[in-house]
């Protein structure tokens, strides 16, 4: 598998998936699974149950991982595109 050079905190680039064409920035990486989590890229509605903390309950959105491969850092997008 080729060397990942995506980190915590760069602007990527979703170039495949669901969410094709939306770039965000890298809020965690997890290299084991090579899985990144984008900002506001595959948002998910999770419930959350009654608890102290949260005395209704409710839903929640958060970002979801996706896989590495689906993701390209936004200069290097750029610069690709720019050559066509």
């Amino acid at each position: 598998m080729a060397k990942a050079t995506i980190k915590k905190n760069d602007v990527v680039f979703v170039i495949a998936g669901a969410d094709k064409g939306k770039s965000g920035k890298v809020l965690s990486k997890d290299s084991k699974s090579s899985r990144v989590t984008v900002e506001g890229v595959a948002v998910r509605k999770k419930t959350i149950k009654r608890s102290q903390e949260h005395p209704n309950g409710g839903i929640e959105e958060r970002e979801c991982p996706i896989h590495i491969s689906n993701v390209m850092a936004e200069e290097r997008y750029r610069a690709r595109r720019s050559e066509k």
